[in-house]
């Protein structure tokens, strides 16, 4: 039993039933990654959480777009990367940031160079960021606050990354345009 079940309002268990319902009054629809975590109602529920807690940090959609598409990425989710790059077009980011994302390009300005160097780090040394790389990061602009809320984000992407490998969930209709 390894294909994981995408679920509907109708199909989900009854403690994920209103999150889903709210995703598609919100959004317009179920995202598959949505329907696979309704499987586990407290799984969709810190995933909605930790999303919205990303969206309220410090981080400019730019920002927001390098942290989770240089995590995608970096972890090689297939079906993120394609979510994230059309999420990104509905933020207003430049298609040319999403594409250096998305091909491991460098970034357009030092301080996102800064922001995906350092983000990279943390992934790449489980939390361990050296200082010399902190110190970059500080002086391109950012503080420790930034620093916390790449954790945060990182955080959000484990569950959705770690998920979509594990359920192989089908990119979305509307971001198989974007397919990576």
């Amino acid at each position: 039993m390894n294909a994981f079940t995408i679920h509907t309002v109708d199909t989900a268990p009854e403690d994920s039933k209103a999150m889903l319902d709210d995703t598609k009054k919100q959004t317009g629809m179920i995202p598959n990654l949505f329907g696979v975590l309704a499987e586990s109602p407290s799984t969709l529920k810190a995933y909605r959480q930790l999303h919205q807690a990303f969206l309220d940090t410090s981080f400019n959609p730019e920002e927001l777009t390098v942290v989770w598409q240089t995590i995608n990425v970096e972890n090689e989710c297939t079906y993120c990367v394609p979510a994230h790059t059309g999420i990104a077009h509905s933020m207003k980011v430049d298609p040319a940031l999403t594409e250096a994302l998305r091909n491991k390009a460098a970034m357009p300005n030092a301080k996102l160079q800064a922001l995906q160097d350092a983000t990279l780090s943390i992934v790449r040394n489980r939390g361990n960021i050296s200082e010399a790389e902190l110190a970059a990061f500080y002086a391109a602009g950012y503080a420790q606050q930034q620093v916390l809320e790449i954790i945060l984000g990182l955080s959000q992407k484990v569950i959705s990354n770690y998920t979509n490998h594990v359920a192989k969930t089908p990119v979305d209709e509307v971001f198989k345009k974007f397919a990576w």
